[in-house]
């Protein structure tokens, strides 16, 4: 005859536990996941959530009094504020200017080093370096190159009969002088990309095309160019989002001038913030800038969608 099961045995047995396998295994996904979730919460979301109210209050840094204004400080920059008009015009020329620039000098100096070939690595090197250099390096640096008569780059235009400007210190040439210097900067980060992305075409494509006659442009417009959609609409994205965003070279190479013309958004906030201590109108432009930087990227990712449609 068989032994009856202990009564302790048997309900032990009808209780399922409660830490099941499914449980266990969600328990450690979120604790994977926490360090990145936390950081998500307290530098991004955090901080996202108080620029929000800070957009829509009064708060004065050496009073330390907060007054809740609404939608104030919007109507303020929107309608009142004739200077932010014109930031925003600086900073859209300073990105018209800027992406397309690095965008076809990236790509030029893509196909240009993306085969093997004596001294490829070398230039690469060269041209990334800037990438990995320190922009408050880079900036003073570049500041004492463009000096007027004294500066390394009209010296050099002087050889040869050219009498440069004083590229900091005139208005139109500031920001073309801004312009280029970040252009040489950051080119090289996207240089990377897109070499990444032409050593990814298959060979066979080029070839085919080449035995049905075409030319070396007509393979790159044809063949090349299409291919590369994907990686240049991330470039772009990357390209654009970082220029709304350049504030170490405005600061340390002009401080916004010569009379206004390079007050970009970025720096903008920033004179507003901590010079004029009005944080909740500083709250409000960062506000206007992410909608910005957020329709922008939105209207190039739905022109892709319709082109690759």
């Amino acid at each position: 005859m068989g032994t009856l099961p202990d009564s302790d045995t048997t309900a032990r047995a009808s209780r399922a536990p409660w830490l099941t396998l499914r449980r266990r295994e969600a328990i450690e996904g979120w604790l994977f996941v926490s360090p990145t979730l936390i950081g998500f919460l307290i530098f991004f979301l955090g901080p996202l959530i108080a620029v929000v109210f800070y957009s829509l209050s009064e708060w004065n840094l050496l009073s330390q009094k907060t007054t809740y204004v609404g939608l104030a400080n919007y109507a303020d920059a929107l309608t009142e504020n004739p200077d932010f008009w014109h930031v925003i015009r600086n900073s859209v020329f300073f990105a018209a200017g800027l992406v397309p620039m690095n965008m076809a000098l990236a790509l030029a100096l893509a196909i240009s080093l993306s085969r093997p070939g004596k001294g490829v690595v070398f230039f690469r090197t060269v041209f990334f370096a800037p990438v990995i250099t320190s922009a408050v390096a880079w900036a003073i640096v570049w500041k004492f190159l463009l000096q007027g008569e004294a500066g390394a780059v009209n010296q050099m235009l002087a050889q040869v009969g050219i009498d440069g400007p004083n590229w900091l210190r005139e208005p139109n040439w500031a920001m073309v002088a801004v312009i280029v210097t970040r252009v040489i900067k950051m080119v090289g980060l996207n240089m990377i990309l897109y070499i990444a992305a032409l050593q990814a075409i298959p060979r066979d494509y080029e070839q085919a095309a080449r035995l049905e006659g075409a030319s070396g442009w007509q393979i790159f417009r044809m063949v090349t160019w299409p291919l590369l959609a994907p990686t240049t609409l991330i470039i772009m994205v990357i390209t654009t989002i970082g220029s709304f965003k350049v504030f170490d070279h405005i600061y340390l190479m002009t401080g916004g001038g010569p009379e206004n013309g390079t007050l970009v958004l970025a720096y903008y906030i920033y004179e507003q913030a901590f010079e004029f201590f009005n944080i909740g109108y500083a709250s409000a432009l960062a506000m206007i800038m992410f909608v910005i930087v957020l329709s922008l990227t939105i209207v190039q990712l739905l022109l892709r969608q319709k082109g690759s449609a």
